[in-house]
């Protein structure tokens, strides 16, 4: 299965008044293990970035002005996308900039079905606690030191760890195991760890693979070395 932890960043909260995207973030996942492939753009949103939204993520009209629009990164957006689905925290918020942006372009739009909503799961997970991504981090011992403001693409890698944890967290892996792997899987250090399973016999010895000759020279070699040499206690009486 094929997912993409998201996450974007705005010139406001509303599309639909005029508000643009600004960062986009993407983490590809694999059977839900990040598998190292991001997407990361800025887009110039072809207006001023209000003082409030950029005391959220740090990103000003002046360093937006010469990043690409979202007309000229869509393609590449979409084929990064392709048929992944979309795991975003307040997938409404989110998917209501981009949908509104690929209307603008005659593009069509990205439809619920294939996007699931982390902030939805860790409610109804955690009925009653917050569901911030901060605080979801702080849940799951997840280290987000470094989010001193927004960002879409550190967002979106906090966020894959996130969903790792609302799904089960490390012990998800298990279930690509057989009944026999995961008897000899345990955590280490709150990773995932191999151990090795019991080895078994074999049912016959194998042929021994040197020659008389050969044996007969390293018999003569290690006899050479006297009686205490360690390959002496190898050797047959």
């Amino acid at each position: 299965m094929r997912e993409i932890a998201f996450d974007t960043e705005t010139t406001g909260l509303n599309p639909r008044d005029g508000d643009r995207l600004v960062e986009i973030g993407g983490v590809e996942l694999v059977n839900h293990v990040p598998t190292g492939r991001t997407y990361h753009v800025y887009i110039n949103p072809e207006r001023e970035v209000p003082l409030e939204a950029y005391n959220v993520h740090g990103l000003s009209t002046e360093f937006l002005a010469d990043k690409p629009k979202f007309h000229e990164v869509a393609e590449e957006f979409l084929a990064f996308v392709g048929d992944g689905r979309l795991v975003i925290h307040n997938a409404t918020f989110d998917m209501g900039f981009i949908n509104m942006e690929l209307e603008r372009i005659g593009k069509p739009i990205i439809g619920n079905e294939q996007v699931l909503d982390t902030l939805a799961m860790a409610r109804k997970k955690h009925p009653g606690g917050s569901a911030s991504l901060d605080a979801l981090c702080s849940r799951y011992g997840i280290d987000n030191s470094r989010r001193t403001k927004h960002g879409a693409l550190l967002d979106a890698e906090l966020l894959a760890e996130v969903y790792i944890e609302l799904i089960g967290g490390k012990q998800a892996g298990l279930a690509l195991l057989s009944d026999d792997e995961a008897a000899h899987t345990f955590e280490t250090n709150g990773r995932a760890a191999r151990s090795s399973a019991p080895a078994r016999q074999r049912p016959t010895s194998l042929p021994v693979r040197i020659s008389a000759e050969e044996l007969a020279a390293h018999t003569s070699f290690v006899e050479k070395m006297g009686k205490e040499a360690v390959w002496s206690k190898y050797s047959d009486d």
